[in-house]
């Protein structure tokens, strides 16, 4: 379905936009419920992502397919690997069956598990035999990406002997490797991070006071709100629920990047105001986002539609997401009028004082093609091909653009 975003002027007043929970912390909760049924979860995300995980996980069927969910296909792939006497087979998207995952899967075969690969090597669809996995120690490349790391931490604690990951080298996205830790710890599991070793302590079952957690707002999902207020005019200012001061969260980063655009965060008890106080003092924007590649596409966008440039590095990750990213990007900014430079893991856009009218934005199943983009409507007309993609990670963005002013026609 394509979108024709009109160029829009935000409302003078703007109400309270309620962001779903995030599909980082909901993911990794979802499958800690799996595994300790006891546990409670409030505030789950909406997202197409978490639908395909609770389905899954709730599933009997010997054949799982997680579309184009990542996230999913990483997270369950461990799961199942660890439940003793199923066997399945884990498909995906034509795009899914592309993304490698063998680094996961040659570290879970290493720990005992039984999965072998039924079409292109190192990529899925999978078959999985479960299997009770009694070795604890294995070795992993510290550059590769969060989300191998975070399955096998989130399967630890059930492990008989719980988990000692070492990494090697530099490590990518510490955050979110943070994030799954800190939830670990949260419902009673005992972990160590030092020295690029990771330990898991393994748990037999929660105490009663862990039984119950609130999943904080989705980071990310807010990024195109910091875009919005950053190319509105001074004074513009939008409240948004639910967040806090103390994120687990990467992508909460945005609150210190934003402040070179102009936008201030100020957190309230439970929600974020944005203002737009001033205008960039900066021509150029240089950002290292190792530990939160998901916002690179706001940010470049950000800065066409101010007309600045912008230097974007720790980017070798977008390169495996639902499209590669940085192509993607580098196409679309300039139909519309950018110059930009990729290399494997970063992006140079230079400063461009012209935005061409009413292009056609492909988003190549990405849903962060689609929102990062849609901002620029603030500055002209354009279109949002397959637009309905958001529903990956945020269903109601449209209907929140439109709440806030934006017009939009199907």
């Amino acid at each position: 379905m394509l979108f024709t975003l009109h160029k829009s002027t935000l409302l003078e007043t703007l109400p309270n936009i309620v962001i779903t929970g995030s599909k980082s912390e909901s993911n990794r909760l979802l499958l800690l419920q799996a595994l300790y049924p006891e546990l409670k979860i409030e505030n789950v995300s909406n997202s197409d992502d978490s639908e395909v995980m609770q389905k899954a996980l709730a599933s009997t069927s010997n054949l799982i397919d997680v579309s184009h969910a990542g996230t999913a296909m990483r997270f369950l792939t461990a799961f199942f690997a660890t439940q003793e006497g199923r066997e399945i087979v884990i498909t995906g998207s034509t795009r899914m069956k592309e993304r490698p995952i063998q680094v996961l899967v040659e570290a879970l075969n290493a720990l005992g598990a039984d999965i072998s690969y039924l079409e292109n090597e190192g990529c899925p669809p999978l078959q999985i035999k479960g299997k009770s996995l009694t070795n604890d120690k294995v070795t992993l490349k510290a550059n590769v990406s969060s989300q191998y790391i975070s399955a096998l931490l989130l399967i630890a604690p059930k492990l008989k002997n719980g988990l000692e990951l070492t990494l090697e080298g530099e490590i990518t996205s510490v955050p979110y490797i943070n994030m799954t830790l800190n939830l670990l710890n949260q419902i009673g599991v005992k972990t160590t991070f030092e020295n690029n070793i990771i330990t898991v302590h393994p748990l037999e079952k929660l105490n009663q006071q862990q039984q119950v957690l609130t999943v904080e707002s989705d980071w990310s999902s807010v990024s195109y709100f910091y875009s919005i207020v950053a190319l509105s005019p001074v004074g513009t200012k939008i409240n948004l629920s639910y967040y806090k001061k103390d994120s687990l969260q990467g992508d909460s980063v945005l609150a210190s990047i934003y402040t070179d655009f102009g936008v201030i965060t100020t957190f309230n008890e439970n929600s974020i105001t944005l203002l737009k106080a001033t205008e960039s003092q900066l021509r150029s924007i240089d950002c290292q986002l190792q530990n939160a590649p998901d916002i690179a596409q706001t940010i470049a966008v950000t800065c066409f539609g101010l007309g600045l440039s912008c230097h974007l590095t720790g980017l070798h990750t977008l390169k495996i997401k639902e499209t590669d990213r940085l192509v993607a990007l580098k196409t679309e900014l300039e139909k519309l009028g950018a110059r930009v430079d990729i290399t494997n893991e970063a992006l140079q856009l230079y400063a461009s004082a012209q935005i061409k009218d009413s292009v056609s934005i492909a988003t190549y199943h990405d849903h962060r093609m689609a929102m990062a983009f849609a901002p620029l409507a603030l500055k002209t007309n354009l279109h949002i091909e397959d637009a309905m993609v958001v529903s990956k990670s945020y269903p109601a963005f449209w209907d929140d653009l439109k709440s806030i002013g934006f017009k939009i026609s199907e």
